[in-house]
């Protein structure tokens, strides 16, 4: 069985520079790409002072706007709250979402940050895939114990022998979390095939690789291409996508 995974930061519907709304547009690359699964950070929940300002803005949650007619299940984990509204991960799954929780780990200061572990349940193998939408903080000393809790999630939720997907934004420019997770068992599924993580920051030309997949107990795993059009002009990130084979 092959899987088509896509994780992509959205800036919460906004270009680059927040000069547009590009919800819409976003939606329908996603869609392109035809993923099973799709991890998304930024993503907003509501905020009522957008809501009156564009007259297209969706009347739900951006997870569910996405998911529309295509991912039957969504899951969205809330991360920052404030008083106009508030965001944070999503995972869009053509599988049934099974369990799901949202893991606070804000660390200090301003930068709320969270881990949405959700489990898949995938008919025709009989199998559970566990997957990890993951969205780690700026600092590096932050992002050090954010990887800590995410390893200490995996040792006790995620039983050892369980498909598992971790992918997001971890902001880890200087590529220091692969030593940890790989001595978790996982697989950066661009690091493995080009010998470095992807370059996805800052989409119109990417030059820092803060953009992950991970994988662990699959048979086999294959970054995918994407164009860079329209991606460049619709977020501050450039999408990564892979295939595994379970």
């Amino acid at each position: 069985m092959s899987l088509r995974l896509l994780t992509v930061n959205i800036h919460k519907g906004f270009s680059g520079l927040n000069r547009r709304f590009v919800l819409h547009e976003l939606r329908d690359a996603v869609r392109r790409v035809g993923a099973d699964v799709v991890f998304l950070q930024e993503v907003q929940g509501s905020h009522r002072h957008h809501a009156r300002r564009w007259s297209d803005y969706p009347g739900t949650l951006h997870a569910e706007f996405m998911a529309d007619e295509i991912w039957p299940q969504y899951a969205y984990g809330r991360n920052a709250v404030y008083p106009h509204g508030d965001h944070g991960n999503a995972v869009l799954s053509k599988f049934p979402i099974v369990a799901q929780a949202n893991h606070d780990v804000s660390v200090q200061g301003p930068e709320r940050r969270g881990l949405l572990h959700c489990a898949l349940a995938l008919p025709p193998l009989g199998r559970t895939l566990h997957v990890v939408c993951v969205h780690l903080g700026l600092r590096e000393g932050h992002r050090r114990r954010q990887i800590e809790r995410l390893l200490a999630l995996i040792a006790s939720e995620v039983p050892a022998d369980a498909p598992l997907v971790v992918a997001g934004d971890f902001n880890d420019w200087r590529e220091r979390a692969h030593a940890g997770l790989q001595a978790a068992d996982l697989v950066e599924v661009h690091a493995s095939a080009h010998g470095r993580a992807a370059r996805s920051f800052p989409a119109g030309f990417p030059l820092l690789p803060l953009d992950r997949i991970y994988v662990r107990g699959v048979l086999g795993h294959l970054p995918l291409p994407l164009p860079r059009h329209p991606w460049a002009r619709l977020s501050d990130h450039a999408p990564l996508a892979a295939e595994v084979r379970l």
